[in-house]
């Protein structure tokens, strides 16, 4: 797919600009749990997949220890949170973006009534300079054994 942006030069013409938006692959974060890329860029806007908190190099959920029948033993959403804060940022910087380029963060939270206000606390702690828009969403279950993951859209300026 080719995205065309239109733009009028002073002298009054129109000048057409091809953009093919560009596949992202952060050789650092987490490997994707299915076929689709860590974001993609497409001008100077740039969509992440979703992004949960698994540990890069063990694939493994800081904070979450299971039984071998897969029951919980230990849970520490607060680990959770600052790990997908952490994924984050390595997707945003093997994209050429910075934390502050970020303009949009949709949550998905598989426990609201438990979880929201500790995710609220942590978020405030992450974002006191730069504010995206944001949406928070209940919802029942993720693909693997998280709590929490972000789908983000940055704005590059540079």
């Amino acid at each position: 797919m080719t995205i065309v942006i239109i733009a009028i030069t002073a002298c009054g013409f129109e000048v057409h600009f091809y953009l093919r938006p560009m596949k992202i692959d952060a050789a650092n974060a987490p490997k994707p749990v299915g076929l689709y890329p860590h974001a993609r860029r497409a001008g100077h806007l740039l969509f992440l997949s979703g992004i949960g908190p698994r540990d890069p190099e063990t694939d493994g959920v800081p904070g979450l220890t299971r039984s071998p029948s897969g029951n919980y033993i230990d849970f520490d959403f607060e680990a959770q949170v600052h790990s997908v804060f952490r994924n984050v940022r390595i997707v945003l910087e093997a994209s050429g973006a910075k934390w502050e380029d970020l303009i949009d963060v949709t949550v998905f939270l598989v426990n609201m009534e438990r979880d929201f206000n500790t995710f609220n606390r942590i978020y405030a702690e992450y974002f006191k300079d730069n504010q995206p828009c944001r949406t928070t969403v209940g919802i029942d279950r993720l693909p693997t054994p998280i709590a929490i993951e972000l789908k983000c859209v940055a704005a590059i300026t540079e």
